[in-house]
């Protein structure tokens, strides 16, 4: 075994960043010492296995662990130190090279508690080492009843995660639209609450010309300890009707959250809505899973282009390769081509089949007056009603209503 680097004899080791080659990772080495001075050591993916079992590892708090694309092969041994680590309650911080989405998703799902892209940004280690403080590692067994324990089958809520595949296909136009529609649906008020989970690029704020609050950086950086109370509070009125939890004022780290918070932030939600419809961000983050496997449906936006036909291929096959649940997907393309545009037809048709997948859910381009709504920061039902875009989602915002009516039906039947 490899010996294990200690920067100074006399200082307790508190940490132990574990990698290939650390010298690869030069600025984290920086990041460690700034932190940790000198309390801190290094070792191999391999030596680490041994190590667990010396005494010196009583001592340890968390890992760090440095991965970059070359250690692709090396998954497995990683995996293993990952799970080994959270069942020694050691907090396992995962810094990752244009590593590849999929292993990516596997190394969360096996215990790392963290995820933080090299190089490291300024202070991000710090915080990630402080929230594993705040939160101490739990075995994995009682977690499962908390799942159990979600109020959907008594509250009927419906969960809806909307998502581009691409830039610019229109997503957050859509998410906007929709709870629109849902929240104006006749001889019914439903309660309806839009989440901009986008926390670098979240445009929903924009979209309805509402102002971006502190709170909102408050509430999501301590979902821990938030209570039902706390949601409201975050929240913002557009026209007396729809509540909005916007993207927070500063461009914020994707794992600000993890996927325990996002996991008591729904439920806080559709345990006071009837509807809750999620702008999701588009790059795949650690609680993605979450959503997937909370959401009553799940709805990637794309176009009839090459790079969403490549990026819907990309996504359908990482959530296969997880095993989970493609069946809660529902494509919805945008700018469809129009039914006498014998090409565009065509075109759609070879990629339905050749993604094998269905797009049932095509949105007419609305023009012009898509971006005047957007500009004057208000739904397409407010400013333009007969819009053939608005006339569409309207009709799908009907069918959700519908089906959730029917569920509820049938569950005071049972």
């Amino acid at each position: 075994m490899g010996a294990l680097i200690r920067k100074s004899e006399p200082a307790p080791i508190r940490a132990c960043t574990v990698s290939r080659d650390v010298q690869e990772f030069e600025f984290l080495i920086d990041d460690m010492e700034a932190v940790l001075g000198e309390a801190w050591g290094d070792l191999s993916f391999s030596d680490m296995m041994v190590f667990f079992d010396q005494p010196e590892a009583q001592g340890l708090e968390f890992l760090v662990l440095a991965v970059s694309t070359e250690d692709s092969l090396e998954i497995d041994e990683i995996e293993s130190v990952i799970m080994e680590a959270h069942a020694r309650n050691l907090g396992v911080i995962l810094v990752a090279s244009d590593l590849d989405p999929v292993l990516l998703h596997r190394l969360m799902r096996a215990g790392a508690r963290d995820f933080l892209p090299y190089p490291v940004p300024e202070h991000a280690l710090e915080d990630s080492i402080a929230r594993l403080d705040a939160t101490p590692v739990k075995p994995p067994a009682p977690a499962e009843p908390a799942v159990a324990e979600r109020p959907k089958s008594t509250t009927h809520s419906t969960l809806i995660a909307i998502h581009a595949l691409s830039g610019g296909v229109g997503a957050t136009t859509f998410a906007v639209n929709m709870a629109w529609e849902l929240v104006n649906q006749k001889k019914v008020e439903p309660k309806v609450v839009l989440l901009d989970l986008d926390m670098q690029f979240g445009q929903v704020a924009t979209y309805l010309d509402l102002p971006r609050r502190d709170a909102v950086y408050e509430f999501l950086s301590d979902l821990e300890g938030a209570d039902a109370e706390s949601l409201p509070q975050a929240l913002l009125d557009f026209k007396g009707r729809l509540q909005v939890l916007t993207a927070p004022a500063d461009m914020l780290p994707l794992d600000l959250v993890a996927a325990e918070d996002i996991e008591k932030l729904l439920k806080m939600a559709r345990d006071q809505f009837d509807f809750v419809l999620i702008d999701m961000p588009r790059t795949l983050v650690a609680w993605t899973e979450t959503v997937l496997t909370e959401c009553d449906v799940y709805m990637p936006v794309i176009e009839l282009d090459m790079r969403s036909a490549q990026n819907a291929l990309r996504f359908v096959n990482t959530l296969r390769a997880e095993d989970l649940p493609v069946e809660k997907l529902r494509f919805i393309l945008n700018r469809a081509p129009k039914f006498t545009d014998l090409s565009g037809r065509a075109r759609l048709k070879r990629m339905s089949e050749s993604l094998a997948i269905k797009l049932n859910d095509q949105l007419p381009d609305g023009g012009a007056p898509v971006t005047a709504a957007l500009d004057q920061g208000l739904p397409l039902g407010v400013v333009a009603p007969k819009n053939p875009l608005r006339k569409e989602i309207a009709k799908m915002a009907k069918q959700v209503h519908d089906a959730r009516a029917l569920d509820e039906a049938q569950a005071k039947k049972r």
